[in-house]
């Protein structure tokens, strides 16, 4: 009896979100009794960079790595995922909710004949049954899942679990499987990625701009605060919609849901679409000069102020700490 969990790379590095899902399932382990956790990568990856999957708790990572599992085929991946999950005898698979997790778990819960729970906030409760916690409505809420099925599948909502750092490296091994040729009848033909040093989805720390900040021009301090923090930028809907920022940064309900570790907000005034995008952050600090602004009730830390007065002086302090 073992947990798998399924990470996820990009350019050479497995994603935060999947160190965290590793980080999850020890944590299940250890509170269940599980056995160990074994982490699944597929396609092009280096040896060194799965090794440290272990310091979040993997104790050996397997590696199918046909460069054709590349291009994040669904119906490859599912495959794939499905014929080790059942050579190691797995019992729980866990993934982290992404894109392309979503779509893989909802096709292994049919190969598997599982139970699937989706945006994970926490660990299940086993004392009565398998009850698991699950964000539902944008973040606005919770809701109890039993889970009856034999095998499971738990899709971890990002910061769910604290990211642990402190084990060892975990031994590689390479898996051959077979997948049959008809899982790669789909085939992606091209793919538009967002730019930027770093990415929304993926960023730890996003700072994001408003309708406050007046006009494109003023944006250089919205990207030098980012820049000394190392965190990527945002912006509301209005701003994309006018053309002041390209859309691919708009955060919110109908854009990029974020849940980094700081989310700071200038000049936003907090409507519910955007709130939606952004509630499951750590910490939000918000910066607005109009002390009703509905931002601070969702606020961690609030600075009632000129953003043209208050970014410069905050991006000076954060260069001063480094």
């Amino acid at each position: 009896m073992s947990i798998l969990v399924y990470i996820e790379h990009a350019d050479g590095s497995v994603k935060k979100t999947s160190l965290e899902a590793v980080s999850y399932g020890k944590a299940l382990s250890e509170r269940t009794s599980a056995g160990e956790v074994i982490a699944l990568a597929l396609g092009t990856i280096s040896d060194e960079e799965l090794a440290r999957v272990g310091s979040a708790g993997a104790s050996k990572v397997l590696h199918v790595a046909d460069e054709k599992l590349n291009a994040g085929v669904i119906q490859a991946h599912a495959d794939a995922v499905g014929q080790v999950y059942k050579q190691i005898g797995a019992e729980t698979l866990v993934l982290a909710k992404s894109s392309l997790g979503d779509a893989v778990a909802a096709r292994l819960a049919v190969k598997l004949d599982a139970g699937l729970v989706s945006n994970v906030a926490e660990l299940p409760e086993t004392a009565d049954g398998y009850k698991v916690k699950r964000s539902i409505y944008t973040g606005k809420a919770f809701a109890e899942t039993t889970v009856s099925k034999n095998h499971k599948i738990l899709a971890i909502k990002k910061n769910a679990v604290d990211l642990k750092t402190d084990g060892a490296d975990a031994s590689v091994e390479k898996v051959d499987i077979s997948i049959d040729a008809s899982n790669f009848a789909a085939k992606i033909t091209s793919t538009d990625k967002a730019e930027g040093e770093i990415l929304l989805p993926e960023a730890d720390i996003v700072v994001s701009g408003g309708r406050g900040m007046k006009g494109p021009e003023n944006w250089g301090m919205i990207e030098n605060l980012a820049k000394e923090l190392g965190a990527a930028t945002g912006c509301s809907k209005p701003v994309s919609d006018i053309g002041w920022r390209p859309h691919h940064e708009h955060v919110g309900q109908t854009g990029v849901k974020v849940a980094p570790t700081l989310y700071v907000a200038v000049g936003i005034s907090g409507a519910i679409q955007h709130l939606a995008g952004v509630n499951s952050s750590k910490c939000i600090v918000v910066i607005n000069k109009d002390p009703e602004a509905p931002f601070f009730k969702a606020a961690d830390y609030g600075i009632v102020g000129d953003a043209f007065e208050v970014l410069p002086k905050l991006t000076e302090a954060v260069k001063a700490i480094k």
